[in-house]
């Protein structure tokens, strides 16, 4: 398991400890909504007359809550969480994608910047009438540049391929990435995993399968998560083939997210830490790590890099 030490729970802070930057500042949050400043100035820069919501809301709640009048008066419904994220949300047929990350692009760079650099802004379109609005897969993540050097950054500085499936790309901001996937589901981030495993022949895959978080964690469905476990189990024999020699295949998290428990948000929880090399050690006991860092630091190890560059502890030499 891993211990977590940058302040906060989102993805943004838990992935960018997992390549070795903690974080000692948490990003700033807004329960209440964003205050005036921000709205007006949002506003004003993207010249729409208003927005709509201005609230901590399931994302999937507030379009039903607002769709109409969102169609209506073509305003954003705009809506945070207990996370740091402003998201946009807008009707495909009302405003068109390409506008929305212009909005969102707007709001990244002039708005939520200094005491009001979120994590990440995000455009959430959906689609639909009143009664059966339906988000799409066109979400993107606007998220800030990584504020230190990570092991992606180290990875294609010494020209070592670097491969980001999912939404691992928004949550750098494209930095140390040399292929970037994004998928719309867990069963597309498998397949690509898979594919990629078989297509490199040296470099880091890094996939993120957001379904177990977006879906079932967030919306408080243990019986959807244990049927997205079960296939994740059922598939991974496919990811295991993949691997040759000297392959490490790690599993692990950026946070918690309890499906059974009395919230819908993140939790600061131990993740779990599972690896496997083909011709690797067995039965290994790797305790309770201190920080997500040691994952970091252990693949910069793998790749004959000075892990000493980022914090955390490598453990590659009690697995390989």
């Amino acid at each position: 398991m891993m211990k977590e030490v940058s302040k906060g729970k989102d993805s943004t802070t838990g992935h960018w400890e997992i390549a070795g930057l903690i974080l000692e500042k948490d990003f700033p949050c807004y329960p209440n909504g964003f205050p005036p400043e921000v709205v007006e100035k949002f506003c004003a820069l993207t010249g729409v007359s208003g927005v709509l919501g201005n609230k901590a809301a399931s994302g999937t709640v507030i379009i039903e809550e607002f769709g109409a009048q969102h169609i209506k008066t073509g305003m954003p419904i705009v809506y945070t969480s207990a996370d740091s994220v402003f998201q946009i949300a807008t009707h495909e047929e009302v405003v068109p994608i390409e506008r929305l990350y212009e909005m969102c692009s707007i709001a990244r760079e002039q708005v939520l910047v200094n005491e009001h650099a979120v994590g990440r802004v995000i455009a959430r379109p959906f689609i639909g009438s009143v009664g059966s609005f339906k988000r799409t897969a066109n979400r993107k993540d606007f998220s800030l540049l990584p504020p230190g050097k990570t092991m992606l950054d180290m990875l294609t500085e010494n020209q070592i391929p670097t491969v980001a499936i999912g939404k691992i790309d928004d949550l750098f901001a494209g930095r140390g990435l040399r292929e970037k996937i994004h998928t719309s589901s867990n069963e597309e981030g498998i397949e690509q995993t898979i594919l990629w495993g078989k297509k490199i022949t040296a470099g880091l895959v890094f996939t993120n399968l957001v379904d177990f978080d977006q879906l079932y964690g967030h919306r408080q469905d243990p019986k959807g998560m244990k049927a997205a476990l079960e296939y994740f189990d059922s598939q991974l024999p496919r990811i295991i083939e993949t691997l040759k020699d000297g392959d490490i295949l790690i599993l692990t998290a950026d946070h918690g997210n309890d499906p059974t428990d009395s919230s819908t948000d993140h939790s600061r929880e131990y993740v779990p830490l599972l690896t496997y090399a083909p011709t690797g050690k067995r039965g290994v006991n790797l305790g309770i790590r201190q920080t997500f860092a040691d994952l970091g630091s252990t693949i910069v190890e793998y790749f004959g890099l000075n892990s000493a560059e980022i914090k955390g502890n490598s453990f590659l030499r009690s697995i390989v």
